[in-house]
């Protein structure tokens, strides 16, 4: 697999996520006719252009292992970077790194520990990335971790999982519950404080960050204070209004999301597994407050969207924005791309605020 360390310490994050089957009824589909895919704010489409030119294909043409291999986003705005004669920003090459490995729900998975410059101890994010449960790695999202961990001033710890197809769905799944209970018990090793705790994610691993709320909640577990949701997996519709409108949106397009189905389910039926179809969930009550991230230009926006008008409806306090101009992964190129700084700006402090009303 392709790492991307040293882009992430300067970028953003990348790779793409995950969902399911399509079937919808043809009253909730919206006309393709009608549709039109916003275009792309000009730091946005640079990326993208740039993605192109490194030679990246688009996700579902190339095998797992060549899809694994091919340049990323992140790649691209380390690209950008250094054609812009760009410096990575001092704070985020501060942050402190450990690498470990911790018991998934099968064996040892990789984390990586961002401690923040200061005393502590630090209120602790329990973070999982994108890649649709098939590609990517914490070395392709470092830089959105560096970024949590700077701007919420708090430890974060980035956790890998298994991913498909050699380990089909539920596997990640369980990986992210294992790790969460290993995280609470053990994050003040590293001067973490877990009475501030949140849980946060990108893309599939934005998924994984809201299951782990409700799994913490159904079981009595320490639950989080809050969790950060970045256009999350959030249905199993792929007829929805963002998914006309986005079918053919880079790096994330429908036929993309088609393909991270493949790889993950060995049986379309696990589509509708409310542990990927939070949108049908009817028990959201009693879960923490949520920041819900959106893109204006993913085939994910409006499944995000609606899942946290769900929550609202079941008394979770709830911060949506869905940022115009930008794509899927755009969430940790603030380096090239002002909106995506923007987000980061409005999901540290969310996480601040959260944090800092726990300790009280």
């Amino acid at each position: 697999m392709r790492k991307s360390t040293t882009a992430g310490v300067m970028i953003g994050a990348v790779a793409a996520s995950a969902l399911m089957p399509l079937q919808l009824s043809a009253q909730e589909a919206v006309s393709s006719e009608m549709a039109q895919m916003a275009a792309p704010t000009q730091e946005m489409q640079a990326v993208l252009d740039k993605l192109t030119e490194l030679g990246a294909k688009p996700i579902g043409t190339l095998s797992v292992e060549e899809t694994r291999a091919q340049p990323t986003p992140a790649d691209a705005v380390m690209a950008l970077m250094e054609e812009q004669g760009a410096a990575p920003d001092p704070a985020l090459l501060a942050i402190g790194t450990t690498d470990v490995m911790i018991p998934g729900a099968a064996g040892e998975v990789p984390a990586r520990i961002y401690t923040p410059e200061g005393e502590g101890p630090f209120p602790v994010i329990v973070y999982w990335h994108g890649g649709g449960w098939v590609i990517a790695d914490i070395d392709i999202y470092d830089a959105s971790t560096r970024q949590l961990a700077a701007g919420a001033q708090a430890l974060v710890v980035s956790m890998d999982y298994r991913q498909a197809p050699e380990n089909p769905f539920p596997a990640a799944h369980e990986d992210a519950i294992a790790s969460y209970e290993w995280v609470v018990e053990n994050a003040g090793k590293w001067n973490g404080d877990v009475e501030r705790l949140a849980v946060a994610g990108e893309s599939a691993g934005g998924n994984l960050a809201a299951n782990v709320a409700i799994a913490a909640r159904d079981n009595g577990w320490i639950q989080p204070d809050h969790q950060l949701l970045v256009y999350p997996v959030a249905g199993d519709e792929m007829t929805t209004e963002s998914y006309v409108e986005n079918a053919e949106a880079q790096p994330l397009s429908k036929a993309a999301m088609e393909w991270f189905v493949q790889q993950v389910f060995t049986d379309a039926s696990q589509a509708a597994d409310p542990r990927l179809d939070l949108v049908e969930r009817e028990n959201l009550e009693g879960l923490p407050p949520a920041t819900v991230i959106n893109a204006q230009i993913d085939p994910l926006r409006t499944e995000g969207e609606t899942y946290a008008a769900h929550l609202k409806e079941a008394g979770v306090t709830v911060s949506q924005r869905t940022f115009d101009g930008v794509t899927h992964e755009f969430f940790g190129m603030g380096a090239v791309v002002p909106t995506a700084q923007e987000a980061m700006d409005f999901a540290t402090s969310q996480l601040s605020e959260a944090l800092n009303t726990a300790a009280e």
